[in-house]
């Protein structure tokens, strides 16, 4: 894999209505395109609702990296598995965050920060998933899921304090 060092502000936009993250150059240019999963429950922004939070965000925190891929994680803490379908098979209800995770945290006062509505304390992240599940389709519990080959990539591109977007329109 190629690691660029980008010379300008990058900014991630999701996509709810096409499940897809883009990243982008501060004069707009797509970099790359990734196909995401968001919340099952569609967008929103309370605690409790496993939807995916809407409004400006940031990455405030980068976790995970030099881990194995597909690494698995419980409380945003390495746990020394490594996620394959036997062990996917013995926990059949688990919810995966494998490889790293991009902790969110919301820029919108009452939108997406503080109260019920904040994002970094809903435990938002962008974060790996199993290889079998589908993507493309919303199917998280309001995280964005991607394979972990791409979210190796994007972890390696982005810095912590990069902007992301998240929006239920079309880009």
């Amino acid at each position: 894999m190629t690691v660029f060092k980008w010379n300008y502000i990058i900014k991630i936009n999701i996509h709810i209505s096409e499940q897809i993250l883009d990243l982008h150059d501060d004069a707009g240019r797509l970099l790359r395109r990734y196909p995401v999963s968001t919340a099952m429950n569609g967008a929103g922004e309370n605690a409790g609702s496993y939807c995916t939070p809407r409004g400006r965000h940031i990455i405030r925190a980068k976790i995970g990296a030099n881990q194995p891929i597909n690494a698995v994680f419980v409380g945003r803490r390495p746990t020394g598995e490594i996620y394959s379908p036997e062990l996917g098979g013995r926990y059949p209800g688990r919810d995966w965050i494998l490889t790293r995770i991009l902790w969110l945290s919301g820029c919108e006062i009452g939108f997406n920060r503080l109260g019920i509505r904040d994002s970094m304390r809903r435990y938002i992240y962008i974060h790996g998933t199993p290889d079998t599940e589908k993507l493309g389709h919303p199917g998280s519990k309001g995280c964005v899921r991607m394979h972990s080959p791409d979210l190796v990539e994007l972890f390696d591109l982005v810095p912590v304090r990069t902007e992301v977007n998240i929006s239920d329109g079309k880009g």
